[in-house]
């Protein structure tokens, strides 16, 4: 009897251990793919702030210019400054879909008015000859293709840690061990077309009808 009862403890053991590493493995892959995202939450973290670092540098050289429209380096300073307003959590990706969704806006409407005050600058001249006007147009450009590059890394290793978060077996657990979705980058309404830029300098404005 008392063998009988050895066995079935050690069988018992055995199915203990073996749960406990199969739920280990389920905890260790979610956490490295959390991990991923993290990395990739990092990179496109750097690549906006080299965006957000030249722009002062930019406006400097523009406001050079003789009479640059005033309203577009506004827009550009205010934009700047919108994207330094937003609250992220620190130490990894958003997990809030209404604070990505904000961070997103903030970064779509800087972009936006970076993309306005390049289309602008091509009524000066003087300004587009100057070698710091256009290495800087040449940095901005390459950051914009990094930016791009990153947010789609970004948004594979989300679908990859999402995927493995509501799969079976993981799904059942995943909740417990704190892991939840996660927001992805979203193409803004419209972003394939270039933006709209009108030109009214030097025109008189209509005249009022009797």
């Amino acid at each position: 009897m008392g063998k009988i009862i050895l066995v079935v403890l050690g069988i018992l053991v055995a199915l203990v251990v073996a749960v406990g590493l199969w739920v280990s493995g389920i905890f260790n892959r979610l956490v490295t793919l959390r991990q991923g995202t993290d990395a990739a939450w990092a990179q496109v973290q750097n690549v906006y702030q080299r965006r957000a670092d030249l722009i002062p540098n930019l406006v400097n050289t523009v406001s050079g210019a003789a009479n640059f429209e005033k309203s577009t380096l506004a827009e550009i300073v205010e934009a700047r400054a919108s994207v330094g307003r937003v609250t992220l959590p620190a130490g990894g990706a958003p997990t809030d879909p209404a604070q990505f969704a904000q961070f997103e806006k903030a970064q779509g409407q800087l972009g936006s008015a970076l993309s306005r005050l390049l289309v602008v600058s091509e009524r000066y001249p003087d300004l587009k000859a100057t070698a710091a006007f256009r290495d800087l147009q040449a940095q901005l450009e390459g950051t914009e293709n990094r930016i791009s590059v990153e947010r789609g890394r970004f948004n594979e290793a989300v679908q990859a840690y999402n995927t493995a978060v509501q799969r079976f077996p993981a799904a059942i657990f995943a909740g417990m061990f704190g892991h939840t979705p996660r927001p992805y980058f979203a193409a803004t309404a419209g972003a394939e077309r270039p933006p709209e830029v009108k030109f009214d300098f030097g025109q008189k404005a209509p005249a009022a009808k009797p």
